[in-house]
């Protein structure tokens, strides 16, 4: 019996170290301390010297969390295998975005883009600056890599479908008039939504989940009668009282470690906004800021997963972000729309509909050919480049 107790000790010193406690500890003290002092401290009395500080503090507490997500998701992935391990850390994020967006449109004043705007940043961030630099970071390391290409072929039209449904179609229909839905279309459009990406997410878990694992060196696919060999979860490991276990610890301490950066990001874009005043720049750069702070650990996970020569696990992280903040935001502001009575606006502007198009048809050009190449991430991070130079000179 003793032998038993020594046994689960050790699995749960290993499982959650000191290092991990002292971080976790850490963080949180920070966060409560902006829960308590935080309308003082970044109040009306806000400097520039101490917003500079504020700032800083900020940014070093949600990167410390950041890379406490990183290390846990990492482990969930192995524990769990693909899609489940990135389908956690993916839904994790794109909950928080999608309930910091409801809090904004619950709150005072009107925001009839802010559906809109995220959805378009975090694609922008996504599919150009984050896979760009995993295709270049990964291409220079290995050369070529390899993915499981009628997998990454459904994240790109599920991309194609839930996108121009969501963010193109509101320009070119009668609606109600000024890019809005109707109410019976804003209603018959996120039950589509809902039931497509639920259909997406079923068959990804389900019997098609071999199309989100990376394939055997050589090969571009797993075909359907080898799908069971796809299984990398080992079931020994994963279903025994110790395998659980270790999930589910692992798993508070994921959630522990994320929503530091959820209480934080208020804080952070109130400092963002007096810097962007003060210094006289387009409002629209919060947003991004914003963003890539919110999707910085699953941007990190994908680029350490390029890096290890795992690209489908990048994929799934970048491209899942991507339908799944689709298929979660847009529901979602339109139902509060509708229960609030609320201005909901999702048609792009001109300039943001060229830069949605040529990602796209720039994403299917990349995940077409046998394998990736350093151009094409350079060609991705050029664009994201085009994005920002468009911010700061529309």
């Amino acid at each position: 019996m003793t032998k038993n107790n020594a046994m689960n000790n050790l699995s749960l010193a290993s499982i959650f170290p000191a290092k991990t406690r002292i971080r976790l500890i850490a963080v949180w003290l920070i966060v409560i301390l902006f829960m308590t002092l935080g309308g003082a401290i970044t109040g009306d009395t806000l400097t520039p010297l101490l917003a500079t500080t504020v700032f800083l503090v900020l940014l070093l507490t949600i990167v410390g969390a950041a890379f406490g997500v990183v290390k846990e998701a990492d482990e969930l992935a192995h524990k769990l295998g693909e899609p489940f391990g990135t389908l956690i850390l993916t839904l994790s994020i794109v909950s928080i975005e999608v309930i910091l967006i409801s809090a904004v449109m619950l709150g005072p004043g009107e925001n009839p883009t802010i559906g809109k705007d995220s959805i378009f940043s975090v694609m922008m961030i996504i599919m150009n600056l984050v896979i760009g630099l995993c295709i270049l970071l990964g291409g220079l390391k290995y050369g070529e890599q390899e993915y499981n290409a009628q997998g990454t072929m459904s994240y790109l039209a599920m991309i194609i479908m839930l996108g121009g449904i969501g963010l193109l179609l509101p320009n070119y229909i009668q609606g109600a008039g000024g890019g809005m839905f109707s109410n019976t279309q804003a209603i018959g459009l996120a039950a589509f939504i809902i039931l497509l990406y639920a259909l997406f997410l079923y068959f990804q878990m389900k019997g098609y989940k071999h199309l989100y694992v990376q394939p055997k060196e050589g090969s571009m696919e797993i075909p359907y009668k080898e799908r069971d060999m796809a299984n990398i979860t080992s079931e020994d490991e994963n279903h025994s009282t110790g395998g659980k276990k270790e999930i589910w610890i692992r798993s508070i301490i994921l959630i522990g470690m994320i929503l530091p950066i959820v209480l934080l990001s208020h804080n952070m874009a109130v400092v963002v906004d007096y810097g962007i005043k003060a210094a006289n720049l387009p409002t629209l750069l919060g947003g991004v800021l914003v963003a890539v702070i919110v999707f910085t650990p699953e941007s990190m996970t994908a680029i350490k997963a390029a890096l290890n020569n795992e690209f489908q696990r990048a994929i799934n992280l970048c491209h899942g972000a991507f339908v799944s903040t689709v298929g979660l935001t847009v529901p979602s502001v339109l139902i509060i729309g509708l229960i609030t009575g609320k201005t909901v606006l999702f048609g792009m502007t001109s300039t943001e509909t060229i830069l949605f198009v040529i990602t796209l048809l720039l994403s299917l050009m990349t995940f077409l050919g046998k394998r990736t190449t350093p151009i094409m991430g350079i060609m991705h991070l050029v664009l994201f480049a085009v994005f920002t130079l468009l911010i700061f000179n529309p």
